[in-house]
């Protein structure tokens, strides 16, 4: 099958790796990226017009917009494929899907987003060009279950479930070496961006009751924050971690804790697999979709209050038997029930071929 990935490709962590498994499960993939077209350059007219080009980026509006989806339907007519998927297609018009729809009858057209677009608290200017679209695709593939009918709400033709996965060549247990572990080891790791939900105080009160916590993530919303407190203000400034170190900082945690988006409604969240995947025990808050995913106390512990979080990184802590007893079969949980990419483009696949297209 032919596959045109069309996506921001801003960071390896996105459409990267649905590429790779694509090409892995046989397939000829070629990739459209938007990024590029906002980027800085070294010219002075380019350095001069930057923030504009930022502003076209942040709003999706102006020329440049208008350029990506030229581009974006001009490439599609030389590849011609099977299949577009269009990951968070925030800069993509329904007048590029409809004309690539045109151009290409046989092409399915695939729109996936790992945000909710339909979450009180998102900028309406960043979605109102990708809800305009929806009606566009063949398919939709919603993150989480409470996108589903909103979906069908904005005219969806097809909607599926399409949960985020890990990378089994970037999340997998490793033994650290000395100054790995000078970096990394710690009894308690978080890594995530910020969002002024509970996470700050579940955070200081585990500094506070002694542990040794490790926090990384965009320093840009986490060091105003932690500066204020008098309890996290020595972690500052906090650190990115990517591919490899991002899975050591996993590793080296006796306890690796996972925060939900509120601002994207998450019941679940890609480091719910992503830890397990690392042969970390994951303490996450509780939600009834991850209790469905993995059995409390025996793949994975929740937690929901911070007295509860404290009890379960007490015990775990004192008790690395049982502490690594429910990583280990956390890590099996994630392999037999398929949560790696590939698997889960193994399924965008079938989707696909179960799709009918009458146009």
């Amino acid at each position: 099958m032919r596959i045109l990935i069309a996506g921001d490709w801003h960071s390896e962590l996105h459409e990267e790796v649905v590429a790779h498994a694509l090409s892995a499960l046989g397939h000829e993939v070629k990739s459209f990226k938007w990024h590029s077209y906002f980027s800085h350059r070294t010219s002075l007219l380019a350095t001069i017009l930057h923030p504009w080009r930022r502003a076209q980026n942040k709003y999706i509006f102006g020329p440049l917009i208008s350029q990506i989806n030229d581009d974006f339907v001009a490439e599609a007519e030389r590849f011609r494929p099977d299949m577009i998927f269009v990951y968070r297609g925030t800069h993509i018009h329904a007048r590029a899907l409809a004309a690539v729809r045109d151009a290409s009858p046989g092409c399915v057209l695939i729109g996936y987003n790992n945000d909710d677009p339909f979450a009180p608290k998102q900028p309406k200017c960043l979605w109102r060009r990708f809800l305009e679209a929806v009606p566009e695709y063949d398919l939709v593939l919603a993150y989480r279950h409470a996108n589903l009918s909103e979906y069908r709400a904005v005219g969806a033709r097809r909607v599926e479930l399409l949960r985020s996965w890990f990378v089994p060549e970037r999340n997998h247990p490793v033994i650290l070496s000395e100054p790995e572990k000078a970096k990394f080891e710690c009894d308690v790791v978080f890594v995530g961006h910020y969002e002024p939900d509970q996470r700050l105080e579940y955070l200081e009160e585990i500094v506070r009751q002694g542990f040794h916590l490790r926090l990384f993530g965009p320093g840009y919303d986490w060091d105003p924050v932690i500066k204020r407190s008098s309890v996290l203000s020595s972690l500052a400034p906090i650190q990115l971690v990517w591919g490899e170190d991002y899975n050591r900082a996993l590793c080296g945690a006796k306890v690796a804790l996972c925060f939900l988006s509120k601002l994207n409604r998450d019941t679940y969240t890609r480091r719910c697999f992503e830890i397990p995947a690392a042969g970390t025990l994951m303490l996450s808050e509780y939600t009834e979709d991850l209790a469905g995913l993995f059995a409390e106390g025996v793949e994975a512990e929740f937690f929901r209050t911070r007295e509860e979080m404290m009890g379960k990184i007490r015990k775990y802590i004192r008790e690395p038997a049982r502490r690594h007893s429910i990583a280990a079969a956390g890590h099996r949980r994630v392999f037999q029930d398929q949560h790696d990419v590939r698997a889960r483009m193994m399924h965008v696949i079938e989707l696909t071929n179960n799709i009918s297209i009458s146009r």
